[in-house]
């Protein structure tokens, strides 16, 4: 059995790369590529569904409860990293970038906290996955999603972390330590007019 990494569908401020005020849903391509997910992740044998407990995140669990039955669990550890005053601010404006920034903006988080965090999350993850008949699927944010499979994670030997997560991608792991990752970064079941943006944020 394996943990399950879905980051959240798309929402507009992604598309128009804004950095995401919490209260942030999910645009109606959005809404269509987590359904896209929720059809290929219900193939699977699911014992929990955890989500952050952010708008985007939790309408992206929310079809998957949706098409396996399944209640969702509120992790608010799974929530983005938060960028205070700089939310709701379009990121090619800033000069600089707050996604790589280690200190902590006004009102916002700084990076040790975020990975502290993160790693946190992760623990939880594992151990909920433990007491399963099943995958965990977690659903949450492209910075978390980094962070837990850059720290967290073993990748194959011709694998590579992309700088980026995808709108709705789907990445496997192995339950136990070292957390071997099966499936990286997955946005094949995503095609035509619900196919990930690139030039979207990937985080924020």
């Amino acid at each position: 059995m394996s943990i399950v990494l879905l980051r959240h569908g798309e929402t507009a401020l992604n598309a128009a790369r804004v950095l995401q005020p919490p209260d942030t849903p999910l645009s109606p391509r959005g809404l269509a590529q987590a359904r896209s997910a929720a059809r290929v992740l219900a193939e699977r044998r699911i014992g929990a569904i955890v989500s952050s407990d952010l708008p985007r995140a939790w309408q992206t669990a929310s079809a998957l409860a949706e098409a396996t039955g399944l209640d969702i669990v509120s992790e608010p550890l799974l929530q983005e990293r938060n960028f205070g005053d700089l939310r709701g601010r379009p990121y090619d404006t800033l000069g600089f970038d707050p996604l790589a920034m280690d200190g902590a903006p006004p009102g916002g988080e700084s990076a040790h906290d975020f990975r502290t965090r993160v790693a946190r999350a992760f623990a939880h993850l594992v151990a909920s996955r433990a007491v399963l008949d099943g995958d965990l699927v977690a659903v949450s944010h492209g910075l978390v999603i980094h962070a837990m499979l850059a720290a967290h994670a073993t990748l194959g030997e011709s694998a590579v972390l992309p700088a980026r997560i995808g709108n709705a991608s789907i990445s496997v792991l192995a339950a136990r330590a070292p957390h071997v990752v099966a499936l990286l970064d997955d946005v094949r079941h995503l095609q035509g007019i619900v196919a990930d943006d690139p030039e979207s944020l990937s985080g924020g």
